[in-house]
């Protein structure tokens, strides 16, 4: 039986012909699903536009059927728009679940959409509460000396660390969508800003105009952050690549860490460089100023909670001695000052601090004025930054605990947390990943933590703070070092190097940048390297020559797979990326060279001469007019060297353009196949005819 399927009109047929296709098709080497294409013999016979079955006495035939290669169904260009952009930004299809839902349900679904507390509130129990509580609890004695030691990093006063520490995490309740996340200042946009604003605007020289850009830079990263999120742009932070935050961060870990030095060494004259080279000669240059009490209880609270930090990862069910030991760190040098303050008096400490609730900073925004810039390209770029933190962060504890994060809800949610914060005091925050881990293994299950959080800070601020008068800057620095050291993952730089080393050379690339010339340039190194890999795979994408495994209808790459084997006359070529302006004289290129080396193998192995070119395009997913124009031009340069060329498997956007672009009809009816192992099956019974 022989059966016929096309998306083009059949060619008039004999029988004879018929007749004589099935008999030399029988001596095809495979059990295959064949197209056949007439070459325009026209005696009397069939012509069809749909299936035709031809019975033939004698002898057994086997079937050969011709799949159709369809164009996609047609569609106006708005509804083309339409679709692209709803793939575009609505992947998930977010308001599914309002579909054939009442108006009243609707308004519900929306506010829940909107504030996720409307969701979880109705359903909160004394049981959820008792588990909030303590994991609350365990996380304020994490956050509040945190708190305080990353507004130092930032080159801020302490007290904005606390501020940061309260109103953000109240916020996030309301509008965040993950059950894990702890809000509150972090090392990397802490580190980020103090570098990036004291370089404009030392705080020594004028504090009152580097806390307005503080506060500027925090509300633009929540104008951006929000502004990313209501309009579904979050594939923008991924250009940060995962091999190039490796990197960052190990390097902004080590800078951060021998920038405190200062204070574990007691040294007063500091520099403010933020570069390796300069920071240890500052160390040497200054040693004159090393305090011997500074030196050893710095390093004995440092080697403590080094100590502690250990053993809550080697056993997560003691997580509570490293949640709690920087609060214990803090009340025992606070105590040791205190009561021997007159012998240890070479111990520099944090000071008198302010209590009371954040005072309003909304007058506090700067505007106008020269350093405007400066503020903007701080906020947008600690903004970047700690949406990457906290989304990753965020998604991370939603996966080992079985619940989806919105990804584009908590750039909203974090981004209005920080506009609110730039008018209350606070400076940039998102979610931690250390407080995050702590407050998941103390079982919170709900953002009732971070309330807990709050109000434990909000008690801080309105009784506790003389007790930190004579808390000594050391253990501030010990702190930060013992949270930034998690920021160097030596593991995953190792497995870069074994799985890619264009992406470990990228982790690199980011690593020195930061360490030897500046953090915002090393970030920048970062994000040039992730865009120049991506520029590298689009405009020198993979192609490869394809064979036959035998006893299959499956063609795969002949240097992957050994037993796959080259089909004589034919040289079967894969693609493996869009085609567009970027590639497609690199493509043409890298195609002919493809058949010129078969040729070359051909004639070394005294195999049959080449005759035909198949490319599949299965990995192709688009083209563009340069694609085009390419394709056309190839096919015109094989023709002088009468040679076939055959397109197997378009995708139905590259067919649709082919179509339009008129360059299908010059390739008739043998040019294009629903499978390569149909284009090699119909192709060769042709010959043979």
């Amino acid at each position: 039986m022989l059966t016929f399927h096309n998306y083009h009109q059949l060619p008039s047929l004999s029988l004879h012909h018929l007749l004589a296709l099935s008999h030399n098709h029988m001596g095809i080497n495979s059990n295959r699903v064949d197209h056949y294409s007439g070459s325009g013999h026209a005696n009397q016979g069939l012509t069809a536009t749909a299936p035709v079955t031809v019975t033939v006495s004698g002898e057994a035939l086997r079937s050969l059927e011709l799949h159709n290669v369809c164009l996609p169904p047609q569609k106006s260009t708005l509804q083309k728009l339409r679709h692209r952009l709803s793939e575009i930004f609505f992947p998930d299809d977010p308001l599914h679940g309002f579909k054939n839902q009442s108006r009243l349900r609707k308004l519900i679904l929306a506010l829940q959409f909107f504030f996720p507390i409307f969701e979880w509130a109705p359903n909160y129990s004394l049981t959820l509460l008792r588990s909030d509580v303590v994991s609350g609890l365990t996380i304020a004695s994490l956050a509040i000396p945190q708190g305080i030691s990353y507004a130092k990093l930032a080159n801020l006063p302490p007290i904005i660390g606390l501020y940061s520490s309260f109103v953000p995490p109240l916020i996030y309740s309301v509008l965040g969508s993950s059950k894990h996340l702890a809000v509150g200042p972090v090392s990397i946009a802490s580190l980020v800003m103090g570098t990036m604003l004291n370089e404009a605007v030392p705080y020594s020289e004028d504090p009152v105009l580097y806390l307005k850009l503080a506060f500027t830079a925090t509300f633009f990263a929540g104008v951006f952050q929000a502004t990313l999120g209501l309009l579904r742009l979050g594939f923008v932070i991924d250009f940060l690549s995962k091999a190039t935050l490796v990197g960052f961060m190990a390097g902004a870990a080590v800078i951060v860490s021998l920038q405190q030095l200062k204070g574990l060494l007691g040294i007063v004259h500091f520099t403010t460089k933020m570069q390796i080279i300069p920071v240890l000669t500052s160390v040497i240059q200054h040693r004159n100023e090393w305090s011997w009490e500074t030196i050893v209880m710095g390093f004995c609270f440092l080697g403590f909670l080094l100590a502690t930090r250990h053993i809550g990862m080697r056993k997560p069910n003691l997580f509570w001695i490293s949640a709690a030991a920087p609060l214990t760190s803090v009340i025992l040098s606070t105590l040791l000052v205190t009561l021997f303050r007159s012998k240890l008096h070479g111990i520099a400490t944090i000071g008198h601090l302010e209590k009371g609730l954040n005072p309003p900073s909304s007058n506090m925004l700067y505007f106008h004025g020269q350093f405007l810039g400066v503020a903007i390209k701080t906020g947008i770029i600690t903004g970047i930054l700690s949406l990457t933190e906290g989304i990753a962060v965020g998604r991370t504890f939603a996966s080992l605990n079985d619940y989806q994060v919105d990804g584009n809800k908590e750039m909203i949610a974090i981004g209005v947390m920080n506009m609110a914060g730039s008018c209350t005091s606070c400076y940039v925050t998102t979610g931690s990943f250390s407080r995050s881990a702590v407050n998941a293994n103390a079982g919170a299950k709900t953002v009732v933590s971070n309330i807990i959080m709050a109000s434990t800070v909000l008690v801080t601020l309105l009784f506790l703070m003389p007790l930190f008068h004579y808390t000594p800057n050391l253990i501030l620095a010990a702190i930060i070092i013992t949270a930034v050291i998690g920021l160097m993952d030596y593991q995953s730089t190792i497995r870069l190097w074994k799985v890619d080393k264009l992406d470990f050379v990228a982790c690199l690339c980011s690593f020195f940048g930061v360490l030897f010339i500046s953090v915002p340039i090393g970030l920048a190194i970062a994000v040039g390297v992730s865009v120049f890999k991506i520029l590298l795979h689009v405009t020198r994408p993979n192609t490869g020559v394809l064979g036959n495994i035998p006893g299959t209808h499956i063609y795969q790459n002949v240097n992957r797979y050994r037993e796959a084997r080259r089909v004589p006359s034919f040289v079967i070529l894969g693609v493996e990326s869009p085609i567009y302006f970027a590639n497609s004289t690199y493509l043409q290129e890298r195609i002919m060279r493809w058949i010129r080396e078969e040729e070359e193998w051909l004639t070394s192995n005294n195999g049959s001469s080449l005759k035909c070119v198949i490319i599949d395009m299965t990995a192709v997913t688009g083209i563009d007019t340069s694609g085009l124009a390419m394709v056309k031009e190839l096919k015109k340069m094989l023709e002088k060297r009468s040679l076939q060329l055959v397109l197997a498997n378009p995708g139905g956007s590259v067919m649709e353009k082919l179509h339009n672009s008129e360059i299908l009809e010059s390739f008739g009816l043998e040019g294009v196949y629903l499978t390569v192992d149909e284009a090699v099956a119909d192709i060769s019974s042709a010959w043979k005819v």
